[in-house]
């Protein structure tokens, strides 16, 4: 497996943007020359045209001024264009890099992370990566720059100034620290009492029936007054710190400007500079305050980003699905024949959650799947349709490994319907062909027609055209309804059903029992079930626990010799009845 990481997508980055950078270096030098210049040529005129008072070059030199001042922002707005520009691709190629990744990662990963952990590396740790690079490193080498330019123009101006200067800046940095450090703790906190505080008004929102219900509404007000409290405690903190770090550097800015002019004043004259000398050395010194507040913060900015770097990076280190190279296989598809073969399987390892199945399933028939919560149905059913790998054996269809069957052909083979039916964002047509455009409308029609839904589809103003914007107007059942339609749209020859009638009343899970069975004509079908109208079609049933396959046979034989089905039966049959 081919290893990735941010540190070599940036450098990906780089070389596919050299003439970016290049440009931006000479920005960046542009940038700094043309921010020191200025206070020389106040110098000049300052010490030719006012002090000695010549008209000699006046207008000359004071255009000279403002076109260099014009340069400067024109230069700094380029540079923070170009770092934009860079930013984005760096933003784009981790992307684009993490969404391949998406293509490759083993389904096992999605079992132990959270979808919004997946979205959260996306999205959030990309654009912290980012900015680590655009607002981090690369600030911080402009803002090292503008220090030493400044620092030379200084000592050039007069080596007094540049000693009082190198002083000046190890405490100016300190101070910033010092703020900043207690400024981020009070935003990363009062972040989290925002999160608490959205959190609680959607959860209020959500369970609002629940909390009118038993009279609930003082103790969630209650809640919710703590929890402002508390974030009002934080933002103080924030607030203060802002409030009275900006007056401290204003006041030592004030301060060295008034020791600097009394030091060359007429009286003292300590420093042995011009009047120019002075106005320009004050104008340097001032500009240092703005690019070592900044360092600061880029430093900041940096350490925060470097855990973003980690989880990205954490993120391309997953274990991948290793598929061989099938360029033909043969399936004939009228008759299925699946074997599985000594298949074990754990999400962790040591963590078996099947072990050692061995079952055959002959074409066109009937396996229902049943045993107590936990025992690995679901997890088995993942593994024939090949989103899992087995740890140890295999699942065959006619002899070739399901696993290695490309995904681009597996919808063909395949028609699997989950207990819950997600609706995306489109028509109603889109719901059943997913947006595959090889599905034609007739074929819709046709899927729509043998779960018994096409009379009502047709009833909408725009058939099956009508944008769906909520799942309103379908009723439960006839989601699992357009569930089947979806799974039967390609004609495939196996059905996979994940117990699609756990959630249903007793008069709708009759009627999708009878369209399955319509729908099942020459097909092979494997159900996860625990109700008995369910396991009445199979022509066999396979018993799990623990993992393993416990009992299998036909309906007629487990009720001759295994306890567990017996009873289960007898229950089912006192809860319906």
């Amino acid at each position: 497996m081919k290893k990735y990481n941010v540190k070599n997508s940036v450098i990906n980055t780089g070389k596919n943007n050299k003439g970016f950078i290049a440009l931006l270096l000479v920005l960046v030098g542009a940038a700094t020359v043309s921010s020191i210049v200025p206070p020389l040529i106040m110098k000049q005129l300052i010490d030719y045209n006012f002090t000695l008072k010549t008209d000699d070059k006046l207008i000359f030199t004071a255009v000279i001024y403002i076109l260099v001042i014009f340069a400067s922002g024109a230069l700094n707005f380029l540079k923070e264009a170009v770092l934009t520009v860079l930013g984005q691709n760096i933003t784009k190629d981790i992307r684009l890099l993490m969404v391949e990744k998406l293509e490759r990662i083993s389904a096992s990963y999605y079992s132990k992370n959270e979808s919004g952990q997946t979205a959260s590396r996306l999205i959030n740790d990309v654009d912290a990566v980012s900015s680590m690079f655009t607002s981090g490193i690369a600030g911080m080498a402009i803002d090292l720059f503008k220090i030493i330019g400044v620092l030379i123009s200084v000592f050039y101006l007069s080596r007094g100034l540049g000693i009082i200067t190198i002083v000046l800046l190890p405490a100016i940095y300190f101070l910033t620290r010092f703020f900043q450090k207690r400024m981020l703790g009070a935003q990363v906190e009062n972040r989290k009492q925002v999160g608490e505080v959205n959190n609680h008004i959607a959860e209020s929102f959500k369970n609002i029936f629940m909390i009118k219900s038993f009279s609930k509404e003082d103790y969630m007000e209650d809640k919710y007054v703590s929890i402002l409290e508390n974030n009002y405690d934080t933002l103080e903190k924030v607030n203060f710190y802002d409030s009275i770090f900006s007056p401290i550097i204003r006041i030592i800015r004030a301060a060295v400007i008034a020791f600097i002019a009394v030091m060359s004043s007429k009286e003292l004259h300590y420093l042995g500079i011009s009047v120019g000398m002075a106005a320009a050395s004050i104008d340097l010194i001032s500009s240092l305050f703005s690019p070592v507040e900044n360092l600061g913060m880029e430093l900041q900015s940096i350490q925060k980003s470097l855990s973003g770097v980690k989880r990205v990076d954490e993120f391309l280190r997953e274990e991948e699905d290793i598929k061989e190279d099938i360029n033909e296989y043969e399936l004939d598809l009228t008759s299925i024949d699946i074997r599985f073969n000594n298949v074990s399987f754990a999400y962790e390892k040591g963590k078996e959650v099947l072990k050692n199945i061995n079952i055959q399933v002959n074409p066109c028939e009937k396996v229902t799947f049943t045993g107590r919560t936990g025992v690995g149905k679901s997890t088995l059913f993942k593994l024939v349709v090949g989103l899992l790998k087995p740890t140890e054996g295999n699942i065959t269809i006619n002899g070739t490994d399901v696993f290695q069957i490309p995904n681009k052909d597996k919808r063909k083979i395949f028609g699997y319907v989950e207990q819950n039916f997600h609706m995306i964002k489109g028509t109603v047509a889109d719901q059943v062909s997913l947006g595959d455009k090889d599905i034609h409308t007739d074929n819709i029609k046709h899927a729509l027609r043998m779960v018994g839904l096409l009379e009502y589809v047709e009833g909408f103003e725009n058939g099956c055209d009508t944008f769906v914007k909520n799942d309103n107007i379908f009723s439960q059942g006839q989601k699992q309804l357009l569930s089947i339609a979806r799974a039967l749209v390609n004609n495939p020859p196996i059905l996979i059903l994940d117990e699609i009638t756990a959630n249903l009343d007793q008069v709708t899970e009759e009627k999708i029992v009878s369209v399955l069975e319509k729908a099942g004509e020459n097909r092979t079908i494997l159900t996860i079930s625990h109700r008995l109208s369910s396991m009445a079609a199979a022509d066999k049933i396979v018993i799990l626990e623990n993992g393993r396959v416990k009992n299998y046979g036909t309906p007629e034989m487990l009720l001759k010799n295994d306890e567990w089905y017996k009873n289960h039966i007898k229950l089912e049959n006192l809860t319906w009845t």
